[in-house]
């Protein structure tokens, strides 16, 4: 398949990350999201991100225009139509992305492929809700999207060769680097960083360290770019609460249980950069 046109459902971090990528790489694009308000935030973070790397010398004013002019947003699901790939990117709830893949049911052509940017939620158990689940996989990329160059390939159990290989392709094609992952909660990455992340929590309700020398010991330590409590405002206390639930449910091991002063800190509206506090104060 050839893939030139990519939806986006999400105007949020991911999305517009995701938007930008494909915008940049030459890839029209649909972002849509629930209201007006929300689409114009998304473009303006694109926007901003693309002055960003002009001041830098990475992308010539005229890049950042021809970028810009690939991405179309709109609150209109119908607008994804021409799409030959939909990736969802929609708050971390699997009731609420169900409910979203019925909508592009309803809307795309049969042989459009829909993804998944979960980073927790079964790709079989969503896969499930579809009506095209040989042509549902999960493309799970890492935040902040332009920098990462990570992208997990999550392949349900009823995925096709043939939309893991477009999938895989055009992630190749954004210049990212994909891995192909088998479904299980967490994937690869997350299944080793959150619970990582909610240790550090621990250790920080303990009282061993203060958050700063946590965050140093694991940098200097572990030659981290970037400590786990930092990391965790950085992805959001919420996203990170909310997978390590998925992990309690799915596995059945108090392993991930989540730590008490992480669900303590979500529940004050402390949820990391996002809201301006979290571990830190921003």
């Amino acid at each position: 398949m050839n893939i030139q046109t990519i939806g986006v459902i999400g105007a949020g971090t991911m999305g517009n990350g995701i938007a930008q990528a494909c915008a940049v790489s030459g890839l029209s694009v649909v972002m849509v999201d629930i209201d007006d308000a929300a689409v114009q935030r998304g473009l303006a973070t694109v926007s901003g991100s693309l002055d960003r790397l002009v001041k830098k010398d990475k992308l010539t004013p005229e890049a950042k225009a021809a970028a810009m002019a690939r991405i179309q947003g709109s609150t209109d699901y119908a607008a994804l139509q021409p799409a030959q790939l939909v990736i969802e990117a929609a708050t971390e709830n699997e009731g609420l992305k169900r409910k979203i893949l019925a909508q592009l049911d309803a809307l795309l052509p049969a042989e459009t492929l829909v993804a998944t940017n979960t980073s927790s939620i079964s790709i079989t158990k969503l896969a499930a809700a579809t009506q095209r689940p040989d042509r549902f996989i999960g493309m799970h990329f890492f935040n902040p999207v332009p920098m990462m160059a990570l992208v997990e390939v999550i392949r349900g159990l009823q995925t096709s060769d043939a939309t893991h290989d477009a999938v895989f392709a055009m992630a190749q094609q954004l210049g990212k680097t994909p891995i192909t992952v088998k479904n299980a909660p967490g994937f690869v990455v997350n299944r080793i960083l959150i619970p990582m992340i909610n240790e550090a929590f621990f250790v920080l309700q303990e009282g061993l360290a203060s958050a700063e020398d946590i965050d140093a010991g694991m940098k200097l330590g572990t030659n981290q770019p970037i400590g786990p409590l930092a990391l965790a405002d950085m992805i959001g206390l919420d996203v990170c609460l909310a997978v390590m639930n998925v992990y309690v449910e799915e596995y059945a091991d108090s392993k991930y249980r989540p730590c008490p002063l992480l669900k303590e800190m979500v529940a004050a509206g402390w949820l990391g950069r996002k809201t301006g506090r979290g571990v830190y104060r921003y």
